[in-house]
């Protein structure tokens, strides 16, 4: 007898099954289990709107503030310490280190002089706190993959002068795409079976964690929220009083696109309100144009200000329906879905939103060891836990680098450094193969570096290659 094809589940009953499954999952929080629900439930109801490429206009300045018409606030110590006691700084510490080679939480890969990114976190909010006489708190907002190792490395800080809470983003179950169900009730168990649904779950977890309520009771304003790989996102006291002199409920801080950025969402206008458009958002037609620096020139850097009374207000109003972003991806053979959001795609439903376009400097991520290198270079300098960059360059631009896969961990990068060349003339690098570089070697140029197969090449110590393509020992 031929099999008869299964009836079309209708969402509402794909909807009502999910509920009573993850109703059974007691490894997660009641609020858990309904923001996973009304997630899921936005999703299959398709109402992600649709953008009009027609509609959208470039921001003026009024809406994304050149950075530099900001006023500097007066030098008084006391009024900057008022204003400094109105914000807390909070890192979005839920990565791993898992790209670059490292098992544990990716903040605590050490950057420079022996300090991870934490430590320079800390060292700088303590010598704010120093400096001013303020106390402004550090957040960290882990997720399950983080959360054990970062609470034991947090230890490490307590005799500091900072308060240092941490707290947990939602644990979402993974959806098996097949039928719709959570992957941990498959029998799934351990880590695999779940995920953290993205940083624009930064507002929901602020708030179950209570974390929220005992900031506004401690008569905190302001939250400024980066990456914690982001080693440019320092406290600038001349945005946090912009925002407060301006009751800007949100500020995205955007930096002029280069080539390296083409794929970085950007701020437009759209119907009046400002919005962030993401390149998944862009219809095919026009991606091209959304890469093009000419039409779009800035993009999202990822650190955001934001008025904690308005998270209050539009969280416990389910008013924050953020974009989804659908990421599928294959466990153990299994095809699975897992739904996420973006914490800059909330700009749009707070009031007097802003951008701010800032210099480059404030955008430093590192994502892969060839940022290492520039952070370990002399083209930067460290003072009190600010990675400061070096007057003697003078292309703003840094230089691009590309690095093979024999560099890829940060081990084996550090192995193949006897120490950092001097990059500050340096406008281009592109190393392959087993290559090997001794101390005190100094890149200008365009350099390449090019180990044939099966070969060891290396760069004996104090070499000085300008504008060099080197392919073997006979060409240094």
């Amino acid at each position: 007898m031929a099999a008869t094809a299964d009836p079309v589940v209708s969402v509402d009953d794909k909807i009502a099954k999910l509920r009573a499954d993850v109703a059974k999952l007691d490894q997660i929080s009641e609020n858990e289990k309904a923001g996973f629900i009304s997630l899921v439930s936005r999703y299959l109801s398709g109402e992600a709107d649709q953008i009009e490429w027609s509609k959208i206009q470039t921001p003026t300045d009024e809406v994304v503030v050149p950075y530099d018409t900001l006023t500097t606030p007066p030098e008084d110590l006391d009024e900057t310490k008022k204003l400094l006691d109105k914000l807390v700084v909070l890192k979005l510490n839920g990565g791993l280190g898992t790209t670059m080679g490292c098992t544990g939480p990716k903040s605590v890969i050490e950057v420079r002089n022996g300090f991870t990114f934490l430590d320079l976190i800390v060292i700088q909010i303590e010598s704010l706190n120093k400096k001013y006489g303020c106390s402004v708190p550090l957040l960290l907002m882990n997720s399950f993959n983080t959360h054990d190792d970062t609470q034991k490395i947090v230890e490490k800080y307590s005799n500091s002068n900072i308060e240092i809470h941490t707290f947990n983003q939602s644990q979402y179950p993974r959806i098996v795409t097949e039928d719709f169900s959570p992957l941990p009730s498959k029998g799934k168990a351990g880590k695999d079976g779940w995920y953290p649904p993205g940083h624009g779950d930064v507002f929901p977890s602020l708030n179950n964690s209570g974390k929220l309520d005992l900031l506004l009771a401690q008569g905190k304003e302001y939250v400024f929220v980066a990456n914690s790989d982001n080693l440019g996102a320092i406290v600038d006291i001349k945005i946090l009083n912009h925002l407060i002199n301006n009751q800007n409920e949100y500020c995205m801080e955007v930096t002029p696109k280069t080539l390296a950025d083409v794929k970085g969402g950007t701020l437009i206008s759209y119907e009046g309100r400002v919005q962030l458009l993401e390149i998944a958002q862009v219809p095919d037609e026009h991606v091209n144009e959304f890469k093009s620096i000419e039409k779009f020139k800035i993009f999202n850097t990822n650190n955001l200000w934001v008025n904690l009374k308005a998270i209050k207000r539009l969280v416990e109003a389910e008013a924050l329906k953020m974009e989804i972003i659908p990421n599928p991806k294959e466990v153990d053979g299994v095809k699975v879905l897992q739904l996420e959001t973006a914490a800059g795609a909330a700009i749009r439903f707070f009031d007097k939103a802003i951008g701010i376009n800032v210099p480059r400097s404030r955008f430093l991520p590192v994502k892969a060891t060839s940022d290492l290198l520039l952070v370990q270079s002399d083209l930067y300098t460290l003072v009190d836990g600010f990675v400061i960059r070096n007057p003697a360059r003078t292309n703003p631009a840094n230089p691009s680098i590309e690095l093979g896969p024999e560099f890829k961990k940060v081990a084996n990068f550090l192995a193949r450094f006897k120490s950092i060349p001097s990059i500050v003339e340096l406008d281009s690098l592109k190393v392959s193969g087993d290559v090997w570089f001794g101390s005190g070697i100094t890149l200008k140029g365009k350099v390449t570096i090019t180990a044939k197969s099966g070969v060891k090449l290396e760069i004996p110590d104090g070499a000085v290659l300008e504008n060099k393509d080197v392919n073997g020992p006979d060409d240094l």
